[in-house]
């Protein structure tokens, strides 16, 4: 076990969710700690590139992608998401309070080489792939986060 070495899944599309996984990751990476986020389930909508347009999905597959977000811009809040209006206000009081938006916060752990690794099996039931994912993402399955987490000093679920 290392004591620099830490993991996050990231289970949860909830904006201040994702937000404090990255905020936890980039910390961490910034005190010169090796990172791996998982991004699992409905985590996998925050990796999704809004811009990017996949061909030879099935009807299913298209179903399921059309009734979640599609990248960081999209994420709802996990309390007072009020139809949309609550991430509004929440981003025009990072704005104001000059804290950094999840898009820079994710260009921020590229940068300070956090590991992103997006859960193949969740993808394959989700129906995302990987063509539809911001750049710089790997696939993993389990056994991935598993051989990370077996190494790591602390292991977060968010």
């Amino acid at each position: 076990m290392r004591e620099d070495k830490k993991t996050i899944i990231v289970f949860s599309n909830d904006m201040d969710k994702v937000m404090a996984a990255f905020v936890i990751a980039t910390g961490a990476a910034a005190m010169g700690d090796e990172v791996t986020m998982f991004f699992t389930f409905w985590g996998l909508n925050v990796l999704r590139d809004a811009k990017k347009k996949v061909q030879g999905k099935s009807f299913l597959e298209k179903m399921f992608g059309a009734m979640m977000p599609k990248g960081v811009e999209k994420l709802p809040l996990s309390k007072m998401n009020f139809l949309g209006i609550g991430p509004k206000l929440m981003k025009y009081m990072m704005k104001k309070k000059n804290v950094m938006m999840l898009p820079e916060m994710i260009k921020q752990a590229q940068e300070l080489g956090i590991k992103m690794v997006a859960c193949s099996m969740s993808m394959d039931v989700m129906g995302i792939k990987k063509e539809e994912l911001i750049d710089g993402v790997e696939i993993g399955g389990v056994a991935t986060y598993l051989g990370e987490a077996s190494e790591a000093g602390v292991n977060l679920f968010i």
